[in-house]
């Protein structure tokens, strides 16, 4: 059979088409080759060395006072809170404080309309002044009738009734003096002057409304029917300095405050703010709320700050911190060299250049530090930072932290150790 040649046309429509598997021919080629005998990984790249020390911080074991604190969160109260009622009826004729002024105790803080009560005033004056000369003239008869009995010009009946006469108008002199009294206290009353020193609120009720004993009259539904609204004080008053600041803490917490308080020490209360970054007051605390909430099984405590500052506003939220007492020459580890695993506590005692797993027994604990009761010995060394890399016979290698003047300069938050993983 002849052989068919191919024509130089159809020739050159092939040669892309053969170009092109040869490239993925050499491609799939080279891919074969590569997995089939990758590179050589660098001397030293492909594991590390068991016998390199591991780099880690370390700390020594200290003897030291330990604080023992209790956190918890607390809201600012006032220590005095007053609504002031008018205490007689009238037009209130001037308000004379501004919103958000402090106020000394005595201060005028409005009046109200004096002229009726100043009439009454009047009034019992002239009562009185009318009875005081009856009283007068019947004393005068009274020194007659004993004389002329003397003389035996009357009877001694006449005698007794003009005494009567003069016991009885004296009475009356005596009920006047406290009718006028009275109406001086109302007079008085028309001033109405701050009862406490503290922070006035906003304006409640605007002059030239009508007052009463329990409230405004004036406004709204209050109108219509002459009522004073009995949620309607002249104006508040906060006081602030001092401030108290109340909050609560566990039952199981409870004996150790108690304790302390029953021998009249003086237990130290921070406030903080909600970020815990800044201290904004110092104080103390000064009661104990006689029952404890069968609902969260807690108790109340409340303490008093001076607030000079006024860093302290009445229903802020603060966290506080209260100093329940202080461990002396307690053994303390960095919070951080302390793991949780299955021993339990435990820590990483450096030993000649090794590390060793030891299970320790801990106490109070604080973002600082650690109370450690039981497993160490003072002066030695636990590692602070690297736990996650360690094993019982590590080698390591101690290096200084980037840090080391670091320190807390907050409240402790609640949070979780660096774990290590026991052997």
């Amino acid at each position: 059979m002849p052989t068919t040649v191919p024509s130089p046309t159809q020739r050159r429509a092939m040669r892309p088409a053969a170009l092109l598997t040869l490239a993925l021919l050499a491609t799939s080629a080279a891919i074969l080759a590569l997995y089939s005998n990758p590179p050589a990984l660098a001397k030293g790249g492909d594991k590390p060395d068991p016998n390199r020390p591991i780099p880690v911080t370390a700390a020594s074991v200290k003897q030291q006072a330990m604080p023992v604190w209790i956190d918890a969160l607390g809201t600012v109260v006032p220590r005095n809170y007053v609504n002031v009622m008018p205490r007689v009826a009238g037009l209130l004729q001037s308000v004379n404080y501004r919103e958000g002024q402090p106020v000394k105790a005595g201060q005028l803080l409005a009046t109200i309309d004096p002229r009726p009560y100043r009439i009454l005033v009047e009034q019992a004056q002239a009562q009185l002044m009318r009875d005081q000369a009856q009283l007068n003239g019947a004393k005068a008869d009274l020194v007659r009738y004993e004389t002329l009995l003397k003389q035996d010009s009357i009877s001694a009946q006449q005698v007794d009734d003009q005494r009567a006469t003069v016991a009885q108008v004296k009475a009356t002199v005596a009920a006047d003096k406290a009718t006028l009294d009275n109406a001086q206290l109302q007079l008085s009353w028309t001033r109405i002057l701050a009862p406490t020193a503290g922070i006035t609120g906003l304006r409640q009720v605007d002059a030239g409304n009508m007052v009463g004993t329990s409230g405004a009259i004036g406004g709204g539904n209050s109108a219509i029917g002459g009522t004073a609204a009995s949620s309607t004080p002249i104006v508040t008053l906060a006081q602030v300095q001092p401030v108290a600041v109340t909050f609560s803490v566990a039952q199981n917490q409870l004996p150790a405050v108690i304790e302390r308080m029953r021998g009249d020490a003086k237990l130290p209360v921070q406030a903080w703010d909600q970020r815990r970054t800044a201290q904004l007051a110092s104080g103390s605390l000064i009661a104990v709320d006689n029952q404890i909430n069968s609902a969260t099984g807690s108790v109340t405590l409340k303490s008093e700050f001076a607030n000079p500052d006024m860093t302290l506003f009445p229903n802020q939220f603060v966290n506080v911190r209260l100093l329940v007492n202080t461990l002396p020459n307690a053994l303390v580890v960095p919070t951080t060299a302390i793991a949780t695993g299955a021993p339990g506590s435990y820590v990483y005692v450096i030993n000649s250049g090794k590390v060793s797993l030891r299970p320790v027994k801990t106490g109070v604990s604080d973002a600082a530090n650690t109370v450690v009761n039981s497993g160490l010995q003072l002066g030695e060394q636990v590692v602070t930072d690297g736990l996650d890399r360690l094993r019982d016979g590590s080698k390591v290698k101690i290096v200084t932290p980037l840090n080391p003047n670091a320190s807390p300069g907050k409240p402790p938050h609640q949070g979780h150790h660096a774990q290590g993983k026991p052997a």
